[in-house]
């Protein structure tokens, strides 16, 4: 006779029982596994430093302070981190400590905690796993992939975008061999600074923002400097920008700007502290994605970036570009780009990607072009 399901079991986290396509992929037994401290060579930490007992940050957390408290606290979510290693080790897990881990109801936990994995396959870097949280975990938890077969493979782990990375260990067979990672084309970093969309709002899985879909297109390291309701263009913020060693900056705080006045007051100044400690540091500029073409506050801000692009382009060194945020979500479906009507959804950041990832490579062979004449 059929019974129906317990409704406890659909609710609370227990949709697993009914569907166990759902389950995490937790290691049962871990004796045959030797976990590895990632801060340790052979591994290679790509857009984050690390503190001694703190764990990870994207910038140091004594200038994050200076600017805000929200960029000081912020600094530590570890969005366009990443781990590069080669293995040939059936097995791979992630073993994670995790803090101020953020659990938002319209982004996947996936994405706020859980690492992606990518592999190399010929020239292009593709999707291999993501090692997901269960969904009652409070400070970490442990995850695994299997694969089908032992063979020499290079892989990119994605750190999670909205949450702290305390610790990080993976986990191999005891017996696997264990090399550095590849390297990147352009090894310097394009860093890109805006608001929670540049941080990976709200995408299903690290791996998916914007930023890290245009830097595995471009072959470039990049650094992440996406502060969900804090990129306010601050001059603390410019003063460290402008000290960082980058390829090109990518500057898309649009969103975060109270209104489209202090827009006005700040971008201007904010560049020109940059520029003029790196006159040759190509730029783009965005207007922000979700345009409402009705709203006169949405013209205006674009206006205003616009006329900022026209100053700095106007220096005669075509280093400088910008993308029209009305545009990035153009096409068919434009309507199905967000989860909210303001955070880009894996669609929504695939559009963007789109559009900026050729810009930025044209940047950086221009860049290349500079290093040569130099």
């Amino acid at each position: 006779m059929f019974k129906m399901p317990d409704r406890e079991d659909a609710g609370n986290g227990r949709i697993e029982k009914l569907d166990p396509n759902l389950r995490t992929n937790s290691p049962t037994g871990q004796e045959g596994l030797r976990f590895y401290d990632v801060t340790q060579p052979p591994f290679q930490v790509f857009g984050l430093g690390w503190a001694q007992g703190d764990g990870f940050f994207r910038m140091p957390p004594k200038a994050a302070e200076k600017v805000s408290e929200g960029v000081g606290s912020l600094c530590f979510h570890t969005a366009g981190g990443r781990l590069r290693f080669c293995t040939d080790s059936g097995q791979i897990a992630v073993r994670a400590g995790l803090k101020d881990l953020c659990r938002f109801s319209h982004m996947p936990l996936t994405g706020t905690g859980g690492f992606a994995l990518y592999e190399k396959k010929g020239a292009e870097w593709t999707y291999a796993h993501t090692f997901v949280p269960p969904y009652d975990m409070t400070e970490g938890y442990t995850a695994l992939k299997e694969f089908p077969d032992r063979r020499m493979r290079s892989f990119t782990l994605y750190f999670p975008l909205y949450s702290g990375v305390s610790s990080l260990e993976i986990g191999l067979e005891a017996d696997a061999a264990l090399t550095e990672g590849e390297g990147y084309r352009h090894p310097l970093p394009v860093v890109f600074y805006g608001s929670s969309i540049t941080q990976g709002g709200c995408v299903s899985r690290p791996g998916n923002d914007y930023p890290s879909i245009v830097a595995r297109r471009c072959g470039c390291d990049l650094i992440n400097l996406g502060f969900a309701g804090n990129a306010k263009g601050e001059r603390e913020m410019a003063r460290y920008l402008a000290g960082l060693p980058m390829s090109v900056f990518v500057c898309d705080y649009d969103h975060n700007a109270p209104d489209s006045g202090y827009l006005e007051r700040t971008l201007g100044p904010f560049l020109e502290t940059i520029r003029a400690r790196q006159p040759e540091l190509p730029v783009l500029l965005l207007s922000r994605p979700n345009f409402d073409p009705a709203s006169a506050e949405c013209q205006k801000r674009r206006e205003i970036v616009f006329q900022i692009y026209g100053k700095l382009a106007s220096d005669g060194k075509n280093i400088t570009r910008w993308v029209d945020g009305e545009t990035l979500f153009a096409g068919a479906d434009r309507d199905a780009c967000t989860v909210d009507g303001t955070h880009p959804n894996d669609l929504g950041m695939m559009r963007m990607a789109d559009a900026v990832s050729p810009l930025v490579e044209e940047l950086l062979q221009m860049r290349i072009g500079v290093k040569e004449e130099n």
